[in-house]
């Protein structure tokens, strides 16, 4: 029960689950994907096999959601009687949405609320705007959560791999991650968030066999609680989603896979096709 009429606003870059979004009622805020004079809106008018349907040949840019944009959400959940908003934002530090809805949100007479950054991407961001949801339901009140979630930034992480570090170079979010790949040894880097919300490569990966495999190594590796929240995130790779699923079966036996989905529009811009991704929760 949200005793406090307290919503939970997400930017579309946090991944989350479209059914999840319905029952727990999480409002979105749409990053934007741009083709020269054509602006399309995430997750609106716009999807993934969109942007994947177009490549090689074109490659968009993204952009963060406008003030304008900000304000029209808050002055609707103002209207639909909520008093409160806890907004959950991808990286600082790979996108400024956060700043704009920080601003904007930060100047908004009539709402009381509190933007978190991240400093993580995809499902890293999401499983903490999904935890925020469930904690309001149980009766938590918008303090505790708020203050809980400043400590849970440290417990979320996102690992994946993609077929190819072009897409990511071409965007300028390369961050910490090895800008020269070796092509001809078929080398490719599992990459995750920093503590300041950067790229940074956790290891190198050798060709695409067992690839999946040894993703769950590494995060098992990575991994200091056995009671988890699991992730599977796909980037135009549905295919592997069956293999994660059993690995990550057999490797954590009490953890929950709350959701797996390819990732969103303005994600695959940036990554290009073949990602494979696991996101982690600590509790």
């Amino acid at each position: 029960m949200n005793i406090e009429k307290v919503a939970i606003l997400a930017d579309s870059g946090c991944d989350i689950p479209e059914e999840f979004i319905e029952k727990h009622n999480i409002k979105l805020l749409g990053l934007k994907v741009i083709y020269g004079m054509e602006m399309y809106t995430d997750g609106l008018d716009i999807d993934p096999m969109m942007i994947y349907e177009r490549f090689p040949d074109e490659i968009p840019t993204t952009s963060t959601p406008n003030t304008g944009d900000v304000i029209d959400i808050a002055d609707k959940l103002k209207s639909e009687g909520y008093e409160k908003i806890i907004a959950v934002c991808i990286s600082s530090k790979l996108s400024g949405t956060f700043n704009t809805v920080k601003t904007t949100l930060d100047e908004y007479q009539g709402l009381d609320t509190y933007t978190l950054d991240t400093k993580n991407i995809s499902t890293g961001s999401g499983l903490l705007a999904m935890w925020a949801a469930i904690q309001l339901e149980q009766g938590k009140s918008f303090q505790w959560v708020t203050g809980e979630l400043e400590r849970k930034v440290a417990d979320s992480h996102v690992y994946f791999y993609m077929d190819t570090l072009d897409y990511l170079k071409a965007g300028g979010r390369i961050g910490n991650v090895t800008g020269f790949i070796g092509k001809a040894l078929n080398l490719k880097p599992v990459i995750s968030c920093d503590e300041e919300g950067v790229y940074r490569t956790v290891t190198m990966l050798r060709g695409r066999k067992n690839a999946v495999e040894k993703l769950v190594e590494i995060v098992k590796k990575n991994t200091k609680s056995e009671k988890l929240w699991l992730s599977i995130m796909n980037g135009h790779a549905a295919d592997k989603v069956e293999e994660v699923r059993g690995f990550l079966t057999e490797n954590f036996k009490d953890a929950e896979i709350v959701a797996e989905k390819q990732i969103v529009a303005s994600l695959a811009v940036h990554t290009g096709p073949g990602l494979v991704g696991i996101g982690v929760l600590y509790f």
